[in-house]
């Protein structure tokens, strides 16, 4: 069995540490599960639409211009959930 000794080291900061060492193992598998969710996620136009939070018209534009890639099977068109998230850009401030 390992041991480990503190040394100079309050219970507080002992608890900090511990406390932002699970924040951020809880952050990583947030990321990594949404991550292979959106992946295998394909939206219809209609669920499109209302995840960007945008007009059927404005879908339509952006799938012509290339800012959104569709997959269509005969008549229907699909998005891929992970390709609109990854269409996201942050605005500089």
């Amino acid at each position: 069995m390992n041991t480990v000794q503190f040394i100079q080291t309050t219970p507080q900061q002992l608890a900090d540490l511990i406390t932002e060492g699970v924040k951020n193992q809880l952050s990583e598998l947030k990321k990594n599960l949404s991550s292979q969710q959106a992946n295998d996620d394909l939206l219809t136009r209609e669920e499109t639409c209302k995840f960007l939070s945008i007009d059927s018209s404005t879908l339509w534009a952006w799938t012509n211009k290339g800012k959104v890639k569709a997959y269509g099977i005969q008549n229907r068109r699909y998005y891929k959930r992970s390709e609109l998230l990854e269409c996201l850009k942050p605005l500089k401030k």
